[in-house]
């Protein structure tokens, strides 16, 4: 890239940055310049969103980086690999010195909390295994961030999600992103239609260590920066003790109980335990039925009675889920009428066929055959059948049977 100083015009900025251009991005408003086009990004001080705001700026777009202090205090602080902690707002700044563009930081940590902790412990709480950074985006990042982003006179927001948006014939839509293990579209699926007309992201067509390269080019000094592994409130993956220190309640001990009802043993809190859990339920062989019992399995928790039921492998499986606050995103309106999908029950998970109808409040998906580990409070997310790529919505799983 053409060196730029502080003595530099805006107009020779945006020349010297698209001089070589690395990716070719489409055009954020057809028609409309890039010098004339402002691009707010989301900049958590990681490599993924940092090569986002590098990419826009490079191309000649007026770009504006803003951070959201989410979390920055106790020991989130000094946890490696937590996004929107201290380190990672500093990180943010400098990448945006780097590239010559507006930063800010926004305290959003009263919000953050009101609107992700809280919920994120009332989950555990109820017996439910919850998805903090859907929230994250539904309720912060795709709510107040992208308000701030229209005060600040923006045509877009951009983030280093990586996932795909396409313009088709009834509107935007979002689909997977090239590189499979990097995909995010599970955790987007609340995005409303209006939202993603606003939303952009450049990464989702780029592999993982094409991005790294990337920056590396770019002279970003993130290039190396580790990927965050933790939910950012979460120290060290001891998510028990953030539930205890909100809910205190989800921590106390009760039974846990065979299917049969055979009380088996005692616990310590069913915010330890998630469906399909198999290791450390603290009971011994004899207390199943001796040395050539049948596993048990952590199959439902009843956090009315603090019970965690267990049972056989072969009562995990499900084939109905029922869902609420659904948010569908296809071209034709769900309805009462049956529509093939494919879905993902858990993040990880694999595409599995299904059928979906719109019930009174929210939907129910019919598997075409049963899937064990299937958890309340985790979402059900639904991809277009025909090619596995489009997402058509989701919902969170409100019971199985």
């Amino acid at each position: 890239m053409t060196h730029i100083d502080a003595h530099t015009t805006p107009e020779d900025k945006a020349a010297a940055r698209v001089e070589t251009p690395f990716v070719d991005l489409p055009p954020v408003i057809a028609g409309k310049a890039p010098a004339d086009t402002r691009v707010v990004v989301a900049m958590s001080g990681g490599v993924d969103s940092s090569v986002a705001a590098a990419l826009y700026a490079q191309a000649g777009y007026d770009v504006v980086g803003i951070t959201l202090q989410l979390y920055d205090h106790g020991a989130a602080v000094q946890k490696k690999g937590a996004c929107c902690a201290g380190q990672d707002i500093h990180d943010a700044r400098r990448v945006a010195e780097r590239l010559d563009i507006p930063h800010y930081v926004l305290d959003y940590e009263s919000r953050f909390k009101d609107s992700v902790m809280t919920d994120f412990a009332d989950a555990y709480a109820r017996g439910e295994t919850p998805i903090p950074c859907v929230r994250c985006n539904e309720r912060v990042k795709f709510r107040d961030l992208m308000e701030t982003a229209r005060d600040l006179g923006a045509d877009a927001l951009a983030t280093g999600h990586y996932v795909q948006r396409f313009d088709g014939d009834a509107g935007p839509q979002l689909h997977r992103a090239v590189d499979d293990s990097r995909d995010q579209s599970y955790f987007m699926f609340t995005t409303k239609p209006e939202q993603l007309a606003f939303l952009r992201f450049p990464l989702g067509g780029l592999p993982k260590d094409e991005t790294r390269a990337l920056a590396q080019k770019l002279g970003l000094e993130v290039a190396a920066k580790p990927d965050s592994q933790d939910i950012c409130f979460v120290p060290d993956g001891k998510y028990a003790q953030v539930v205890e220190r909100l809910r205190p309640e989800a921590a106390e001990p009760g039974d846990i109980v065979h299917m049969d009802g055979r009380v088996l043993g005692t616990h310590d809190g069913i915010i330890r335990y998630t469906i399909g859990q198999r290791r450390g339920l603290g009971i011994s062989d004899t207390e199943m039925g001796g040395e050539n019992a049948e596993p048990l399995f952590v199959v439902r928790l009843n956090p009315e009675q603090r019970q965690v039921i267990v049972g056989p492998r072969s009562a995990l499986g499900v084939s109905d889920i029922t869902l609420t606050d659904v948010n569908w995103i296809g071209d034709q309106p769900l309805s009462d009428t049956p529509v093939d999908v494919n879905v993902k029950v858990r993040s990880t998970g694999r595409l599995l066929a299904a059928r979906i109808v719109a019930t009174q409040d929210g939907a129910l998906v019919t598997l075409s055959s049963p899937e064990e580990g299937v958890s309340p409070g985790q979402a059900c997310v639904f991809y277009d059948p025909a090619d596995g790529s489009r997402v058509l919505g989701g919902g969170w799983i409100r019971r199985t049977l």
